[in-house]
């Protein structure tokens, strides 16, 4: 899906970089995702959702691990070693 090639990017080279002694992972993915014009909003089960057109909303969770990610939603996963996020996908 093409949408995710986009999200992919937006977190790959993001606007500003990650820095985790100043914000959260889940503020500087929500934040790089909205430089990039996508709509995000909250969600109940997850960290936040990205609303498409047709109101189809993507969800997703954050984590500084790929360590046990549960499978039924989408990641972004923080590799502290390499300094950069990367995009896991719910193939459900």
């Amino acid at each position: 899906m093409q949408i995710f090639q986009v999200i992919e990017d937006a977190i790959a080279k993001p606007p500003i970089p990650h820095e985790p002694y100043k914000q959260s992972l889940k503020a500087w993915a929500m934040y790089c995702l909205r430089e990039k014009g996508f709509k995000v909003v909250y969600a109940q089960n997850a960290d936040f959702a990205i609303e498409t057109k047709g109101a189809k909303k993507l969800y997703f969770k954050v984590s500084n691990s790929a360590d046990d990610l549960d499978n039924s939603l989408s990641w972004i996963v923080w590799d502290s070693a390499t300094k950069s996020a990367s995009l896991v996908i719910n193939n459900s």
